[in-house]
């Protein structure tokens, strides 16, 4: 028996058995919006996650990827039922509750912590729209296990994984102890939570995913957390608070003038009402920070244009469950994105990464990862990063960052050793934004120079709605924003291109990318993205 089982069985033997109540001892309420539209879908038997949809098939392995099936035996899809509000929604919700007591139970992944803590959040804060009204026999069966798998997501404290799944664990934890009373468990839950905080989230407010997405899920914790113990009357340690401050600064950086998240590491366009809602009962306040320099992003902004690039190395590996296929490692969502870029202007996107799609099949979800999806360089079509089921394999060790400003302008200069193992090539990349935010340059070089036959491509992936021409005669492309505005895109050392590409952002749509291709003397590729002066009208 490992260390971290013999720990739990130690720690069960410690707790008492729990005396199973007929209903939570306090009400809970999800405090996130739901959509009704997925809500629809699902009583046709049709479950959507992060741009997949499925049919559901079962609990086991039929049932899809493990990040989809751990999202089904979560049950976080009740959010989007309690939204479409239906009685027949509510008699879905209550359907899947007794196929998986039934069915699912007997799975292996259903029973893992972190996935067991969701469902504990999940049932807890939908209790009144699925179960108050239920019947006595179908209340008595959610309560006693409930019961079982709070007592042991306590007993497994702290998380074993690195990653927002053992934040996840505490706050399961936390919700278990106020429903059924278990002054022990909370106890317990409480002594691991301010160590476990800073393992989440770096000094500066970035969560150890390095990805937006979880950056706000993680702050969702947070505050779910404190409510629990608001709610109850227990005193928060003093860490929660400062975390949730730091947290939500951090959140902001993450986000275009439209209100959404950049698309870094398995992040997807988020409703900007959804990323209010949390900044707002998060408490977050304040204009975003110019950079994390833990985490490694940092924003250029001068006028109406932002930019927001990934400067940062990924997360260290660890090696995943072998008995549930969940990952642990924090770079389980990693994408092989290093010191790619998103700019956007005003509330228009201009230059995107192309999104993710991290609960589809492994072959689709990896396109979205790996670094020609990305609005940066790929030298010999190899990634930056080895992407793999759990995580990345090899990948940029070494990842260095200096930024100036003067006078308003501001310039980052930054590089990676993705390919030193492979090419024993280092990539370095410049960027400059002027003060009128009017003028982004940039240039990509290799160090050493591979020489020729060795194909260096620059990608610029365009969001849906811009409208790219190439201007063979200026050597450059004309892209229109929605709103008319012009910008021009021109690069010296290199041949341009204007091809097809896509985004997963949201729903899958067809878009463009300017692609450079280096010259076989060029040692570099020099590019600017210029605005176009307004025609007199």
């Amino acid at each position: 028996m490992s260390g971290i089982l013999r720990k739990a069985q130690e720690a069960l033997t410690r707790l008492k058995p729990v005396k199973v109540p007929e209903a939570p001892a306090r009400a809970f309420r999800d405090l996130w919006p739901g959509d009704a539209g997925r809500g629809a879908r699902l009583l046709r038997g049709e479950f959507e996650l992060l741009g997949t949809t499925r049919r559901f098939a079962g609990w086991g392995p039929e049932g899809g990827p493990v990040a989809f099936r751990a999202w089904l035996h979560g049950f976080a899809f009740l959010r989007d039922l309690r939204t479409l509000g239906t009685d027949a929604a509510r008699v879905a919700a209550r359907d899947m509750a007794e196929d998986w007591l039934a069915r699912g139970a007997r799975d292996p992944l259903g029973n893992a912590p972190e996935v067991a803590a969701a469902r504990i959040c999940a049932w807890l804060g939908h209790w009144e729209f699925f179960a108050a009204t239920a019947d006595d026999g179908f209340r008595r069966s959610l309560m006693q296990r409930l019961a079982q798998d709070g007592r042991e997501v306590v007993a497994r404290l702290p998380g074993e994984a690195a990653h927002r799944g053992a934040l996840l664990m505490l706050k399961g934890a936390v919700a278990a102890a106020i429903a059924f009373e278990e002054e022990p468990w909370l106890i317990r839950a409480l002594r691991f939570l301010p160590a476990e905080m800073e393992r989440q989230f770096h000094p500066d407010g970035g969560h150890v995913e390095r990805s937006p997405a979880v950056q706000l899920l993680a702050l969702q914790d947070l505050i779910e957390i404190r409510n629990y113990l608001n709610g109850c009357g227990v005193t928060a340690p003093a860490q929660l608070s400062t975390a949730l401050e730091r947290a939500g600064q951090a959140l902001r950086l993450f986000r275009h003038a439209d209100g959404g998240l950049a698309l870094f590491n398995g992040t997807r366009e988020e409703a900007a009402g959804a990323v209010d809602a949390v900044l707002t009962q998060g408490q977050a306040r304040g204009r975003a920070p110019m950079l994390l320099a833990e985490t490694g992003f940092h924003r250029l902004a001068a006028g109406r244009t932002l930019v927001i690039a990934d400067c940062g190395a990924p997360p260290p590996p660890r090696p995943g469950d072998a008995a549930t296929g969940l990952p642990r490692g924090a770079d389980r969502l990693a994408h092989a994105g290093t010191l790619s870029f998103e700019m956007s202007v005003g509330r228009d996107r201009l230059i995107v990464n192309c999104g993710a799609v991290p609960a589809a099949d492994p072959g689709w979800r990896d396109a979205m990862r790996s670094t020609a999806a990305h609005s940066t360089l790929t030298l010999a079509d190899t990634n930056s990063a080895e992407l793999r089921e759990d995580g990345l394999g090899r990948r940029p060790e070494r990842v260095e960052i200096e930024r100036h400003e003067a006078n308003g302008a501001q310039w980052l200069e930054a590089s990676h050793d993705g390919w030193r193992r492979t090419h024993g090539v280092v990539h370095r990349r410049s960027l400059y934004l002027n003060d009128a935010g009017d003028d982004l340059r940039g240039e990509d070089t290799l160090e050493p120079f591979p020489g020729a036959g060795v194909a260096a491509v620059v990608r610029f992936h365009l969001h849906p709605a811009v409208t790219a021409s190439l201007q063979e005669e200026e050597g450059g492309v004309l892209m229109r924003l929605p709103g008319g505005q012009g910008w021009r895109l021109r690069a010296r050392g290199a041949r341009v291109a204007l091809e097809d590409g896509v985004s997963m952002a949201g729903e899958m749509r067809r878009a463009q990318q300017v692609v450079l291709t280096a010259e076989d003397e060029a040692e570099g590729i020099q590019w600017g993205i210029t605005r176009v002066p307004s025609e007199p009208a």
